[in-house]
């Protein structure tokens, strides 16, 4: 890597941040208002988590290209399978060289990849046990994954490609938020006694859409970061911004003309899931595919996007208000299989991707937040869900001058 380009990624890293701030509005604006604060300060106890548990151990674990790791061999040929570097990034001399830059994108990486659960879990998710479930991500989950794809562990070997991180940053957060769902439950009146579904709305869109052009914006730094560290293509920033850019504008189309064509009008959140959707397909093979091609998987990611968040919602009975698992889980799958439909890559390791994230990694993570909650449950107690979780865990309300409504009030 050049000088330039070193300089390069190192100014795209610093954009990724403006990724966590984007989500973290999109969780907050889509919960209710007597939960507000909560969906914001989470977000940043989440963050400082990774981060230290990241430097603890996550970067020991992940590693890069050519670094130390432990290999099985089999048939012959030494399968690399986890990283063996020093605790506390001893040894990495953080200068600006690949190595420190990847370190870098590593520990923000993370932390974005930390706040997608907090999305499944908005209303109903402790603080403290959102903190312990973060230090498994950071510490094992992300890293490992994140060494198979990046840090030339067996899906590097194979010739896996995700050049953003649709597989080890969206889909590994995604597929966290489905157990932290399924294991927290719906809220209180989600569902009937027949399982349909109670519409709760988020309490404000207009901090949902900013953080959409936040996503862009961050994402813009994920993608080229990415594609400058773990990509041998040193494909064009231009080309890199192009895909993201059109896949996000696709996302958005699609779900605004499918939530037009079934409900008569746009749905604001759901064209917001669709955006953030199609930033998030666009990770995978940004680097490498055609523009129109990146425009087409952002159409069908705003699409599935749509129709997944429903089938959830009305079939799997997985109560998650902001789409968490759909933009992040599907979309980043979704993302993966694109590289082998419009790209370089190889089928074969391209499907081994996706079956390492749905044999492993889902499993994995479900059981270990399960295990967390036998110890220290996630969920707040059922008689602190109606005041809100300001109230319960902060002892505030993010707006003091409003009343906000409990789910006990009626209208006479």
């Amino acid at each position: 890597m050049t000088d330039l380009a070193q300089a390069l990624c190192g100014l795209l890293i610093l954009l990724i941040p403006l990724a966590s701030a984007g989500l973290a509005l999109i969780n907050s604006g889509l919960g209710r208002s007597r939960s507000a604060t909560h969906a914001m300060l989470g977000p940043l106890c989440v963050t400082a988590v990774a981060v230290l548990a990241y430097f603890v151990c996550g970067w020991s674990w992940q590693s890069f290209p050519e670094g130390h790791a432990h290999a099985i061999t089999v048939g012959g040929m030494a399968w690399n399978w986890i990283g063996a570097e020093p605790f506390f990034l001893q040894g990495v001399d953080l200068n600006g060289e690949p190595t420190s830059l990847a370190v870098g994108f590593g520990i923000l990486a993370v932390s974005l990849s930390a706040l997608i659960p907090l999305g499944a879990g908005v209303e109903r998710w402790r603080l403290g046990a959102a903190c312990a479930s973060t230090a498994v991500l950071a510490g094992w989950t992300f890293p490992l994954f994140a060494h198979w794809a990046w840090g030339g562990g067996w899906l590097w070997q194979i010739g896996f490609r995700d050049a953003g991180g649709a597989g080890a940053i969206q889909s590994v957060g995604g597929l966290t938020a489905f157990g932290i769902a399924r294991i927290l439950g719906p809220r209180p009146g989600k569902y009937d006694s027949e399982g349909v579904p109670a519409a709760f709305p988020g309490h404000n869109a207009v901090l949902v859409l900013f953080g959409c052009f936040l996503n862009w914006i961050g994402w813009m730094g994920v993608n080229g970061a990415g594609s400058l560290l773990f990509t041998s293509s040193h494909a064009s920033m231009v080309l890199v911004a192009m895909n993201t850019t059109l896949s996000a504008a696709g996302g958005l189309l699609a779900a605004a003309a499918l939530t037009r064509v079934r409900f008569g009008r746009p749905d604001a959140s759901l064209c917001a899931n669709g955006w953030t959707s199609g930033l998030v397909a666009a990770s995978a093979g940004c680097a490498w595919v055609a523009p129109a091609a990146a425009a087409v998987t952002g159409v069908v990611a705003g699409l599935l996007v749509t129709l997944s968040v429903e089938w959830l919602d009305l079939r799997g009975r997985v109560d998650d208000p902001t789409g968490s698992i759909s933009v992040h889980a599907v979309g980043g799958i979704w993302g993966l299989l694109t590289v082998a439909l419009f790209g370089p890559g190889r089928w074969a390791a391209q499907l081994a991707g996706v079956a390492a994230l749905l044999v492993v990694v889902l499993p994995m993570t479900y059981g270990l937040n399960a295990l967390l909650n036998r110890f220290y449950p996630q969920r707040v107690p059922a008689d602190a869900e109606p005041h809100g979780l300001d109230l319960f865990e902060l002892g505030a309300g993010a707006y003091p001058e409003f009343v906000t409504r409990r789910d006990d009030f009626r209208p006479r």
